[in-house]
């Protein structure tokens, strides 16, 4: 009997948050409550994550941002979230649960237990192990982090900016971009930037620019992948976006500068195919240079 209820128990909580997360669009409203799903989910994030943006919020559910923006002012009208000023960039509104909103998704989570308790009881012992066995593949497959690469644009300007401001300081950068030059790597035309997601979460970046200084070039700047999302392939992923723009924009080679004690990114810029050159700007913390034929 023990291991019965063992077993159970842990179905319900395997079940539970997928039936919580993925199942709740069955019904008109989320599982019969005054929220919709969109809004379930946003005071679901809130609960696992209290203290991201807005931002953060869209882009891991992958709504639009006009849609976001109203999910979130409802949500606070009614009293279930309320959001703080960043105390590193005052531009950032992070967003949390109020003690009603923390109210509503624990009578969710109640709702989503009790309904997964309703299925099981029709079920047999044997069933329910393999329940159990395809709820761990389901875990398994639904937990793997999704990956997704884009040119961004000024609606990413927190995410770039929160990528390069680190990246300036775990590399020690002197020369750093400002507001103006971010700016100019999402609007102006002549530049580009790409921004890699996993899960939602802003995890690395890399820039394009044109090389005035030398003929039919461009150069790659600010490669950064932030150290928890590392071994993913996302600086591969980042620079193939970025050489494949650059063809297409008619580009001949792309230059790009490092140090010598970058050792993982000088590595990984030869398995790329860049080839060391002779200096091509006045950057004084560049001790390496190299380029790579495109065409």
């Amino acid at each position: 009997m023990h291991q019965d209820m063992q077993q159970q128990a842990e179905i319900v909580r395997q079940f539970n948050r997928y039936y919580t997360v993925h199942l709740g669009l069955l019904r008109g409203r989320y599982l019969d409550t005054d929220y919709s799903l969109s809004e379930g989910r946003v005071m679901y994030e809130l609960s696992m994550q209290p203290g991201c943006t807005a931002n953060h919020l869209r882009n891991k559910l992958d709504l639009d941002g006009g849609y976001m923006s109203r999910l979130v002012r409802s949500l606070g009208e009614r009293g279930l979230v309320h959001g703080v000023r960043s105390e590193q960039d005052k531009r950032a509104t992070l967003l949390s649960l109020t003690e009603a909103g923390q109210a509503v998704i624990a009578d969710i989570n109640h709702r989503a237990s009790a309904e997964t308790v309703r299925m099981l009881g029709q079920l047999g012992e044997a069933q329910r192990m393999e329940l159990l066995e395809a709820m761990g593949k389901v875990q398994h497959i639904l937990s793997t982090p999704a990956t997704r690469v884009i040119r961004a644009t000024a609606a990413q300007l927190d995410d770039a900016r929160h990528l390069l401001y680190e990246y300036f300081d775990v590399i020690n950068v002197v020369l750093r971009d400002d507001d103006e030059a971010i700016r100019a790597f999402l609007n102006d035309a002549s530049s580009a930037m790409w921004i890699a997601y996993v899960d939602g979460v802003a995890a690395a970046c890399v820039a394009m620019r044109p090389l005035a200084e030398v003929a039919g070039a461009t150069e790659c700047k600010r490669l950064y992948v932030a150290d928890r999302f590392r071994r993913r392939g996302l600086a591969e992923a980042l620079m193939q976006a970025l050489e494949s723009h650059a063809a297409e924009a008619g580009y001949d080679a792309v230059y790009l500068d490092t140090k010598d004690d970058l050792h993982a990114a000088i590595k990984l810029y030869g398995q790329l195919g860049y080839e060391r050159c002779a200096r091509y700007n006045d950057n004084p913390q560049a001790t390496i240079f190299m380029r790579k034929r495109i065409k």
